[in-house]
């Protein structure tokens, strides 16, 4: 019986770089080319030539479907959920599994090219004659001067783990006329381990018995190595995405429990309703999954006294939004034991330089006296608090303050301001006004003094910053706080 041809050729160079749907509609159309004559010329079963044929073109189907997927997965990119794309990866998940196999030498052939090479091979069992193409040997790193492995002697280069599926695949095929189509590693005389894809069928003499088996073997290793590479990077991808989320939850989580509610305005539980009116605002930076560490705060104080702070401890994500918490817990502990703002935030800044891991902050402190109406204060580092009066506005004259964290031992001055009934004081932080230096910030947020003139609330103070400022692109989350001082 006359062996079928072989396909003693390394595999066609892939097509010239160019735009990737031009790509796609190129292989589409061979494809369709390849499917039709597939379906079409070769229908005669007996004929060899035929057989060959027709096993060639099923191989370039399977060939064109894999740079097909590949293209597809280049021109979609990284889906929203990597998990989806791996479907096309269920057939492997067996392969995959196993032990990965090591690198195939840099000599080895074929090895930069997702179409590989294509040996074919045919065993006759009545002669035992055994016929390889020259290709087979380069796949299989078999020396051309030996003669071809027998089915007998074949599993002696198949990787162990695999020896019992080939045996499967030869034996249904020989016994009970099962077309071959599977895969299996191979571990060459040089160590190297390949993974090859088989596709085969019995032949048959006149009396219906298998006189022969013939196989096309094409090496897949470049591609089962792609799609592992593809599925760990995406796997990976999604556990970073997954931290992520996660970091991003506990960082919002964890600023909604410390920070006051700033939807309307903020009222003390047994404060004076006509001694301070107070309003906050938060704004996200314009990438919502960067959760900084800024942060505003009012609070009650034992004495009859209120405590208004803002601040920025650098950064991003749960680790700063936890430090913020921390330094914001302790000054609030530090102003109801009757801390005055100058120590207090030495005393932060002690706390910022001995934690596990440093970070530098910015801060203003406040204790305001409703029955002197005087506001003592201090700063680190940070704008000075913007008072308006009368339609016109103006920054206070800042004491001395250096950022927390900054160094060891730092202390802190403290300014006392007297205020006036209708005064309206507003403290922030920065990124309120974005792209403008501190001084252009002050000087757009002090244009708005005739605004609050007008403004029956502190709310509506703080409603007019938000629709000034509240739709620009920002890098940085920032706070406004305002109180307007009462009769």
């Amino acid at each position: 019986m006359p062996s079928p041809l072989f396909t003693d050729r390394p595999s066609a160079e892939p097509p010239e770089r160019g735009p990737v749907d031009a790509l796609i509609s190129q292989t589409r159309r061979v494809r369709a080319g390849v499917d039709a004559v597939r379906r079409e010329a070769f229908v005669d079963d007996t004929d060899p030539q035929g057989r060959w044929q027709r096993a060639l073109c099923e191989l370039a189907m399977h060939q064109l479907d894999d740079l097909d997927d590949h293209l597809e997965q280049l021109r979609e990119g990284l889906p929203e959920d990597p998990l989806d794309d791996l479907a096309d990866f269920d057939g492997l998940d067996a392969e995959l599994s196993r032990e990965p196999a090591p690198a195939a030498p840099a000599t080895d052939p074929g090895r930069t090219s997702l179409l590989s090479r294509v040996g074919s091979a045919e065993w006759h069992l009545l002669t035992d004659e055994v016929t390889w193409s020259g290709e087979l040997y380069q796949i299989f790193g078999w020396d051309p001067a030996s003669p071809p492995l027998t089915l007998d002697e074949l599993p002696a280069l198949v990787y162990p783990d695999d020896q019992a599926l080939l045996t499967t695949m030869v034996t249904d095929c020989l016994i009970d006329g099962r077309p071959i189509d599977g895969e299996f590693r191979i571990v060459r005389p040089d160590g190297g381990v390949r993974t090859v894809h088989m596709m085969g069928e019995p032949v048959l003499d006149a009396d219906g018995g298998t006189a022969s088996m013939w196989a096309v073997l094409r090496d897949v290793s470049e591609l089962r190595r792609s799609q592992l590479a593809v599925r760990e990077t995406r796997d990976s991808l999604q556990r970073q995405r997954h931290i992520a989320q996660t970091e991003h939850r506990l960082a919002v989580e964890l600023q909604e429990a410390v920070l006051p509610p700033w939807r309307g305005s903020l009222r003390f539980p047994h404060g004076d309703p006509d001694a301070l009116d107070l309003a906050a605002h938060y704004l996200p930076s314009s990438s919502s999954a960067l959760i900084g560490g800024d942060w505003y705060d009012a609070l009650e104080l034992p004495d009859g006294e209120s405590l208004l702070s803002v601040g920025d401890l650098t950064g991003h994500g749960v680790t700063v939004t936890s430090g913020m918490a921390m330094l914001l817990g302790a000054l609030r502990g530090m102003a109801v034991a009757g801390a005055q703002p100058g120590p207090l935030l030495g005393w932060l800044n002690q706390l910022l330089d001995a934690s596990v891991q440093p970070a530098l902050g910015s801060a203003v402190c406040c204790r305001y006296n409703p029955h002197t109406k005087t506001l003592t204060w201090a700063q680190a580092g940070h704008p000075a608090p913007l008072l308006f009066r009368e339609g016109t506005g103006r920054a206070l004259t800042p004491p001395d303050g250096v950022l927390l964290g900054a160094t060891s031992g730092a202390t802190y001055e403290q300014k006392t301001e007297s205020l006036e009934p209708g005064d309206v004081l507003l403290l922030h932080t920065d990124g309120l006004v974005p792209g403008r230096d501190g001084q252009s910030a002050t000087e757009r947020l002090l244009s708005l003094a005739p605004r609050f003139t007008g403004a029956r609330s502190a709310q509506d103070s703080v409603r007019s910053v938000v629709e000034e400022f509240g739709q620009a692109e920002r890098e940085d989350d920032a706070c406004v706080l305002v109180a307007r001082i009462g009769g």
